[in-house]
């Protein structure tokens, strides 16, 4: 444990800053899961629905840099690739 009173704050900066994070990563895997199970139910409307409402939760996160711009735009990509193959 830190003995000096400015590492003492760090320290608990970071724990602070971590759990955040770890809240916003856990936002993006529910978003991506609920587009998956939107294309599993098959309304292809109700798909692309919320594939638009998480996208902008997708792209929030990115911003913030919990991911990369890059990740975000792959994961969005892939999951509007299988909405439009819906029949």
């Amino acid at each position: 444990m830190a003995n000096i009173a400015s590492a003492r704050k760090r320290a608990r900066q970071s724990e602070k800053r971590r759990q955040h994070n770890a809240a916003l990563r856990s936002e993006l895997r529910s978003a991506i899961r609920n587009v998956r199970k939107a294309i599993a139910a098959g309304d292809k409307k109700g798909a692309g629905a919320v594939f638009q409402r998480e996208a902008a939760v997708i792209d929030a996160i990115a911003d913030k840099n919990i991911i990369h711009k890059n990740a975000a735009a792959r994961n969005k990509s892939r999951l509007a690739a299988r909405v439009k193959a819906m029949a």
